[in-house]
């Protein structure tokens, strides 16, 4: 063979096998590139729904989970507290839950799917606080005798009743908000899917 064949030859083979390695070394860097395009695990995480055991609530107390890095709370209202909620009407801003805070299946006095629990997400609709859980009746500091029980912000005095309804004269515009959710089971609540009618 002349040297004229073999040169071809070896270029021929030294072109294919550059060709083949930079060719797997294009869908090594392709991959990873078109996978960061999927959202992560965490990112998935964040906006999925959050189930919840409710069965352990007491009557009159309130648990907090998170859900899409935000604040739920849950109570699990009383007898007492639900009748207490026509007595904050007057003084509250939106007592009908006119102002689509709230799915259509909790746009009702109580601003629930089930009377007995309420599901908020716990961020002031004025500038984003956690407001804190006040459930005394007749609380002083709060207002004495129109004091129901509720919640109040204390980043600038906005206060809410134990449905979330906000009171006239504060600075929080509209009530807080019902975050989607659904019953999978007496004891079981999904925060994140809606209530099928």
């Amino acid at each position: 063979m002349s040297d004229d064949v073999v040169n071809k030859t070896r270029r021929r083979v030294l072109t294919g096998a550059t060709s083949v390695v930079g060719a797997i070394g294009a869908v090594g860097v392709a991959v990873p590139f078109v996978g960061s395009w999927n959202p992560s695990a965490k990112a998935k995480a964040a906006g999925a729904p959050v189930q919840v055991n409710i069965s352990k609530i007491e009557p009159g107390a309130m648990i907090t989970v998170e859900w899409r890095g935000k604040p739920v709370y849950i109570v699990r209202r009383t007898e007492e507290a639900l009748e207490n909620l026509t007595k904050t009407d007057d003084l509250v801003r939106d007592p009908n839950s006119e102002e689509p805070q709230q799915p259509p299946y909790a746009q009702n006095h109580a601003r629930s799917i089930k009377p007995e629990v309420l599901v908020l997400l716990g961020l002031c609709t004025h500038l984003g606080c956690a407001p804190m859980f006040r459930p005394e009746v007749g609380a002083a500091d709060l207002g004495g005798d129109n004091w129901q029980g509720g919640f109040f912000c204390p980043c600038h005095g906005s206060k809410f009743d134990l449905a979330g309804r906000v009171f006239k004269g504060v600075p929080a515009p509209i009530n807080l908000q019902v975050p989607p959710h659904r019953y999978d089971s007496d004891s079981v609540l999904t925060i994140g899917v809606d209530q099928e009618a």
